[in-house]
């Protein structure tokens, strides 16, 4: 069984009066330890997708597993408490708080759990060694470079140790240098940590990274590689 499975899943949105449809029938999978970066012109769904799958959204009609959990049938609060434990989303805008410290904005997710303030301690110095940042912990987001804010989201995404990490345009913001330096993270998260990885994206040095390649157009998918 595929860790993401999606099935026969329709979407639509009403924008005034205008319905938008932007999947239908569509099914697909992902495979625990892949990564898949998903392409697309702005407007094809791709964003969606991510929403859809992390449970920030629900479908119109069809289904949508992961891990065996079904995503699409949860309530609110089930949908919260799944998340934090198996979803760890990354955004294109980082999403810090800018009155909190690296080490505290990573350990925000860990709030929700039933984790000791020695277990979360623990927790959020070994994300932050993992993308590189254990020499940060107390500095404010204004007072890191853009590639550090992310890795921080990075952290922060990983720290629960979640089954999918989900990331919208993680790259978006940054230069070559930075960009190249969360793609290597991203590989390294993939192979030395086995996560399963899904990356919506515009850059194909981005897309290049990954191990398979999904485009989107007008809500239809088509595998590349």
């Amino acid at each position: 069984m595929a860790l993401v499975e999606v099935r026969d899943v329709y979407k639509s949105f009403q924008r005034d009066t205008q319905k938008v449809e932007v999947f239908e029938d569509l099914s697909l999978d992902f495979e625990q330890g892949s990564f898949t970066a998903i392409m697309g012109p702005s407007g094809s769904g791709k964003s969606t997708l991510l929403n859809l799958i992390a449970g920030l959204d629900k479908p119109t009609s069809g289904t949508i597993s992961v891990g065996g959990a079904l995503v699409s049938a949860m309530s609110a609060s089930e949908l919260a408490a799944w998340r934090a434990r198996h979803i760890g989303f990354v955004f294109q805008s980082f999403n810090l708080l800018p009155v909190l410290t690296a080490f505290q904005n990573v350990e925000l997710p860990l709030l929700l759990t039933r984790l000791s303030r020695k277990e979360r301690d623990e927790r959020v110095r070994i994300a932050l060694d993992v993308v590189s940042l254990s020499d940060r912990l107390d500095h404010y987001p204004r007072q890191l470079s853009g590639g550090q804010e992310q890795r921080v989201s990075i952290a922060r995404a990983i720290v629960a140790d979640p089954t999918l990490i989900l990331l919208d345009e993680p790259t978006g913001q940054l230069d070559a240098k930075s960009s190249q330096e969360i793609l290597a993270l991203l590989g390294r998260l993939n192979t030395e940590f086995g996560k399963t990885v899904l990356i919506v994206t515009h850059d194909p040095h981005a897309a290049a990274k990954a191990k398979a390649t999904l485009h989107i157009d007008k809500g239809v998918l088509e595998k590349t590689g």
